[in-house]
């Protein structure tokens, strides 16, 4: 994957050898924003990204997806909506989570390129429209890569360390400090929507399409308003996603480290039987056999221990296969505004 190494367009073409310099004509765009309880930056998501928009193509729509709010978001969408009807709005049965909200607005969506953006503010619409210029240039996928976060230490040290670790263990070869904001030609959309997963992780099925695929570097802003919706908690859920998504190391790993185990398991046997049978020759060497019970205790927790780790990691595999075998719809939908239905289905 080629990978540049400053901001603007130009300098951007300058460091890539340019796959296919064909100079596309942008005839339709696409703009999908998942939305929870962003009522505070609507508004403002609507007046800059306006401006911005009308500098890339005529013919666009934003798609708004309220994934189950508990605020005044879908009210504002719909007033969105009435001011200018190329803002559209799918109001999600209840909470699906961000990445299933992208993925519906992915579905949803019918422009030639598609551009996505978090609702606050924080993926700037100025550095799509660039990013616009590099899919012009011949790249079906233009990849956000994140310089600085406006995080606190310990959010952005365990951001980090999530990414490096996911790229180190990940079967695919996906880029550091890279979110959910990017510009994807429509071929690329259309095989990520094809995959029926019931936790999809964008950003790795984005790299699983392959194409020419390009990173483009940015200086991520502060939230607008309101506060992030990612907890801790949802961090950790988005990080195991990624993982079992993108990597089968965690299943070797089990493998390995049960073997490691038995093996410790089975020297520390044939070490106890041998001091048994020969215990004057041992006691020469400072090694005396004690009776007890603490050892024994200790290495059935141990050993207990790690069956049930490694069947823990089996079991968050099992897990997602149930959810696949069930094949329920990834979403319901409650409302939509200027969407087809049937696109949601």
């Amino acid at each position: 994957m080629n990978q540049p190494t400053a901001g603007p367009t130009a300098e951007l073409a300058a460091t890539h050898k340019l796959p296919d310099p064909s100079g596309r004509m942008l005839r339709s765009v696409s703009v999908v924003i998942p939305c929870l309880n962003e009522m505070e930056v609507l508004f403002k998501l609507f007046d800059r990204l306006e401006k911005e928009i009308a500098h890339w193509c005529e013919n666009y729509e934003v798609i708004l997806v309220d994934d189950g709010s508990t605020d005044e978001t879908w009210s504002i969408i719909q007033n969105i909506h009435a001011r200018n009807p190329r803002w559209k709005g799918i109001r999600l049965g209840r909470n699906f989570g961000h990445q299933l909200a992208l993925r519906a607005g992915l579905q949803a969506s019918s422009g030639d390129v598609v551009a996505v953006l978090d609702a606050d503010l924080q993926d700037p619409p100025e550095v799509a429209g660039q990013m616009i210029g590099q899919w012009k240039e011949g790249f079906d996928v233009v990849v956000g890569v994140r310089r600085h976060r406006k995080e606190g230490p310990l959010k952005r040290s365990l951001y980090f360390s999530f990414y490096r670790l996911l790229s180190l263990i990940a079967e695919l070869d996906l880029p550091l400090d890279a979110g959910d904001f990017c510009v994807m030609d429509r071929q690329v959309v259309d095989v990520i929507v094809q995959m029926p997963e019931s936790r999809p992780f964008i950003r790795g099925l984005r790299s699983w399409v392959g194409f020419r695929q390009s990173l483009f570097p940015y200086e991520r802003a502060a939230r607008q308003a309101g506060q992030t919706k990612y907890s801790y908690w949802k961090l950790m859920k988005l990080a195991a996603d990624g993982v079992l998504s993108n990597s089968r190391i965690p299943l070797h790993f089990a493998t390995v480290f049960g073997a490691l185990v038995s093996v410790i398991a089975f020297l520390g046997a044939v070490l106890t039987l041998a001091i048994r049978m020969a215990p004057a020759t041992f006691k020469q060497w400072g090694v005396e056999y004690v009776p007890g019970t603490a050892s024994v205790i200790i290495s059935l927790l141990f050993i207990g221990g790690v069956q049930l780790f490694c069947m823990g990691i089996i079991g968050a595999y099992v897990g997602r296969i149930h959810e696949n075998v069930m094949r329920r719809p990834l979403w319901s939908v409650r409302q939509t505004l200027g969407v087809e239905r049937d696109r949601l289905t």
